[in-house]
């Protein structure tokens, strides 16, 4: 037992009267108890120098019974149990004159909880028992009485079986009385009977239903106070400090009132009721009268030693999952704000019947409560070789993407170096907690005492140099990264392999088509079918406080509507300087997101509202270029398709060319999905073709090689149909290059320009669209501007296109083409047509010029280039500005093109015709300068 020493002022209680813990009782105040008014104001005195926010409930008192002659000074009964005291024999003591010997050795520490007046004078104190206490001196008896006592507190062991039978024994005895007294109550008593209403009875059974193991002290002190006894037999219980002894007294105290009650109705069989019945016969007297006789097999003793009461076994059950409940309740570690809420909605619970309407709201509350991960996380696998690990678990995955693959190993590094800090600071802070100790000091007493009436722990007093030890910890806030690109190109299954890298549980969220602000706040705990948002769901689902969560289609949110405005919603989930207190409507309190690694996926920036936009980290996935798919595909796509065909890995062999062939000729898009089914095709003929030839029994006539006749007899005719370089050239044709909308793929596009006799009108053809028309405008534009210089006129004054008109055209008709990149190759084609010199076949090139002839940077570099290398190009021309881009570029595409970087129209003139008079022309040089 916890045994703790005080000096308390004391309240003597009149004979009849016993207080135990867990109960309120009323002491009368009148003008012969002058101790108790006393007593007050010094209650009132002690509460005053606690400051204004002393309460007189905060000031400890015991209250003391007083003795009886036939009880020992430890509480042992001195005669017969059973036996009859003659109260009028023995000699009535007043407590307002009682001396130090007319008290019992033991009493109750208590508080008081009210002040009732009752006019004249006269008014009565609740007060509310504890714990146990021994009185060991009297160090005061007026103006009334102080001394020193010590507590004992229950000292309640889970294993001991013997008390777990006890308390079960106890429960059984005490919900038996109470089914006892609610069937008497239906039937008519005789006088002198028990005067319990239905309604107390049924809220009595309640309460002891959901009574624990842990309070098993303090349900025996309810029944010995609810049960007919002596006062001698009271003090027998308030000594008991021993659970056990006092549940066994408790238990003999019930079986004597159970058969009281049986002689005094003469019943003597009983059957199970169920409470349904009971309460509908509560409700109608009449009705009770004529039904409840016709009910065959009434009396007292459970069939087949069942427990009294038709409901018990619900009851029970009830009790368990409320248990249960409980239990998980207190291994969530829930944060203080939400425990204090938890507890007083558990109370609440507690004192509810199970047919309330707010009882299963309430239960369904505290249980999602319950599954939120409050404190548990997943430990991270940071150690010495993560870095090397992580990487090689997103290039296992994925090919490419070394953007976003650097991201996850930067916030891989710097969350291992939070890490090592932390181990560093709880180090200095388990080194400080052990040099300073702890102690309870003696002013202390109260706080302790009103602690362990509460059942909570001491609040914790950190020293200083402990506080600012703590705040040297590192707090991880996990980025939020958003990865825009085309469909296919991997985000989803990027998030899954950032996961799996980092040892993290993995949950997706779709939010495509989410229209209602409650699916990400959740509903109101009030409204029918409520349920917490798609967050705290995901939460409850991976179990854990520092998932991988992924927001896909965080575009295709829906927009403000009635029904609120849902990305407006998800502003406060990814604001990292928010996030930590997000509030759901559902759960109503702040729930920590911070510590959830957030991976949103788009395919467009277009739709996403600005301030969401801006509190995430864009990564833009372009696609894969073919050099890419060519690696993705044999590496992940022909095993998986093979695999999931039913064939084994030797039984169909695709190589590079096969491969090759397919994303050229039957896929154009910037993902893999229509390659992965376009090799799915492949693999399913082949599996047709095997399965012939193993039921045929002619296996020798199998071939697993596929070769590009095998694709084509298969996918049928080619879909797409890549430009090839020419090897010869003419006057006035150019090759440019261009990449592809659908994104990851490049080519090469010849720009075809010829001239007739005309009044110089320009016609354009091959479905061009508004910027590439204006980029043929400049490039003529500048040509004329220079015609003299590039000895295309005899005359500066000379119209070169005063009696010929031009047509361009740009193959494949069908196909729109659009954008600026081929200014460049319309002033070349031009220049080329005007002089006819024609262009090298194998040169091509890409770039946007101005009026001055500056040649400026276009995008799509690498899907261009690889185009280019793959058309059977040689020499390349970019634009200077694009110098950066070609670093990014695969290794043999640079070692499979001359790239050369030009500024001006007059650099790409010389290059293009190394051995004309314009190379060797020093005027021409320095003309940028000169504009």
């Amino acid at each position: 037992m916890v045994r703790q020493t005080a000096s308390l002022p004391i309240i003597p209680l009149p004979r009849g009267s016993v207080l135990l813990p867990g109960l309120i009782q009323r002491v009368t105040v009148t003008s012969s108890r002058p101790d108790i008014p006393a007593l007050l104001a010094h209650v009132y005195e002690r509460a005053a120098t606690k400051g204004p926010d002393g309460r007189i409930d905060a000031v400890p008192i015991a209250c003391v019974p007083v003795a009886s002659p036939h009880v020992g000074p430890n509480g042992q009964l001195l005669i017969s149990n059973g036996e009859e005291v003659d109260s009028t024999q023995l000699a009535d003591i007043n407590p307002a004159t009682a001396r130090k010997s007319d008290l019992f050795n033991f009493g109750v520490a208590a508080r008081i909880v009210g002040i009732d007046g009752r006019g004249q004078g006269e008014f009565a104190l609740r007060v509310e028992g504890t714990a146990r206490i021994r009185l060991e001196s009297i160090t005061q008896e007026r103006p009334f009485f102080e001394g020193s006592v010590t507590y004992f507190n229950d000292d309640i062991l889970p294993a001991d079986k013997q008390l777990h039978e006890l308390f079960a024994l106890l429960k059984s005895r005490a919900r038996e009385l109470v089914t006892i007294l609610r069937i008497s109550s239906l039937l008519p008593r005789a006088k002198g009977g028990p005067p319990l209403a239905p309604s107390v009875t049924k809220r009595l059974e309640t309460l002891i239903m959901r009574r624990e193991f842990k309070e098993a002290g303090l349900l025996a002190d309810f029944m010995a106070n609810l049960v007919e006894t002596t006062h001698e037999e009271k003090l027998e219980v308030l000594a008991a400090l021993d659970v056990k002894v006092r549940i066994t007294k408790v238990i003999e105290l019930l079986e004597r009132q159970v058969g009281g009650i049986k002689n005094n109705f003469k019943i003597t069989t009983f059957t199970s009721v169920p409470v349904q019945i009971l309460d509908r016969l509560n409700e109608n007297p009449a009705r009770r009268q004529n039904q409840f006789p016709n009910m065959p097999g009434v009396g007292l003793l459970p069939p087949q030693g069942q427990m009294p009461g038709g409901n018990d076994q619900d009851g029970d059950q009830e009790a368990s999952e409320l248990d249960e409940l409980k239990q998980k309740l207190q291994n969530a570690k829930l944060p203080q704000e939400v425990q204090k809420t938890v507890d007083r909605e558990l109370r609440r619970l507690q004192k509810m019947m199970p047919m309330n309407q707010e009882y299963q709201v309430t239960r369904n509350w505290l249980e999602t409560l319950s599954e939120i991960p409050w404190a548990a996380v997943t430990d991270d696998r940071l150690d010495r070789d993560t870095l090397a690990r992580a990487r090689k678990q997103l290039d296992d995955d994925h090919y490419g993407l070394d953007k976003v693959k650097k991201r996850l190993i930067e916030y891989l590094a710097v969350l291992r170096l939070k890490q090592s800090i932390n181990d560093g600071v709880n180090e200095k802070i388990l080194k400080a907690e052990q040099e300073e100790g702890s102690a309870v000091s003696t002013e202390q007493v109260e706080e302790i005492e009103n602690n362990a009436r509460e059942r909570t722990p001491a609040p914790a007093h950190n020293s200083p140099k402990l506080e600012l030890l703590k705040s040297q910890r590192m707090v991880d806030k996990s980025p939020i990264m958003l990865l825009v690109g085309p469909p296919g190109v991997g985000k989803t299954s990027l998030a899954k392999s950032v996961a799996t890298a980092l040892g993290r549980k993995f949950h997706r969220i779709s939010l495509g088509g989410v229209r209602d602000e409650a699916e990400i706040r959740g509903h109101r705990r009030t409204y029918v079918a409520a349920m917490p948002g798609l967050i705290v769901q995901g939460l409850r689902k991976v179990g854990v406080a520092n998932p991988v969560f992924l927001l896909d289609e965080i575009d295709k949110v829906g927009v403000a509507s009635v029904h609120g405005d849902p990305s407006a919603a998800m502003l406060e989930v990814l604001d990292p300087e928010q996030n930590h207190t997000f509030h759901d409507h559902y759960v109503g309190m702040p729930i920590d997101l911070s510590k959830i690694l957030f991976i949103a996926t788009a395919n467009s920036l277009d739709t996403i509202p600005a301030p969401l936009l801006d509190r995430m980290e864009t990564i833009y996935i372009p696609g894969y270029t073919t050099l890419e798919k060519r690696h993705i595909a044999m590496q992940h796509l022909v095993p998986k398709q093979v695999r999931v065909n039913g064939l084994a890995e030797d039984q169909v062999i695709f190589d590079q060319d096969v491969v090759s062939k397919i994303i050229e000729a039957y896929t154009r898009e910037a993902g893999v999905r229509n390659l992965e089914r376009e090799i799915g095709s492949v693999c399913r003929a082949k599996a047709v073709e095997f399965a012939e030839a193993k039921d045929a029994e002619q296996l020798d006539s199998y071939r697993a090689q596929l070769s590009v006749d095998d694709v084509e007899n298969i996918l049928g005719i080619e879909r797409f149909e890549e430009e090839i370089a020419e090897k010869t050239s003419r006057p006035g044709v150019v090759t440019g290059l261009v990449a592809y909308s659908s994104g990851g793929n490049g080519s090469i596009l010849f720009i075809e320009v010829a001239d007739m006799p005309g009044s110089g009108r320009v016609q354009l053809t091959g479905k061009l669209g508004d910027v590439l028309k204006e980029s043929v405008e400049v490039a003529l534009t500048w040509v004329k501007a220079h015609a003299f210089e590039l000895g295309l006129t005899p005359e500066p004054t000379t119209d070169i296109m005063k009696e010929r008109s031009i047509h361009v055209h740009c193959p494949s008709g069908a196909i729109p083409k659009d954008g600026p990149s081929s200014g460049i190759g319309q002033a070349i084609a031009l220049i080329s047509l005007f002089s006819g010199k024609p262009v090298p076949p194998t040169m091509a090139m890409t770039g946007e010029i101005s009026l001055r002839g500056k040649v400026t940077a276009v995008g799509g570099i690498k899907e261009k280039l690889i185009g280019a290398l793959r058309a059977g190009v040689k020499t390349v021309l970019l634009p200077a500005q694009n110098r950066k881009d070609v670093k990014d570029l695969p290794a043999e595409v640079k070692d499979g093109l001359v790239i050369l970087h030009v500024s001006h129209i007059w650099e790409a003139i010389r290059l293009v015709w190394p051995d004309s008079h314009w190379a060797a022309d020093s005027n021409n040089v320095g003309i940028e300068s000169r504009l």
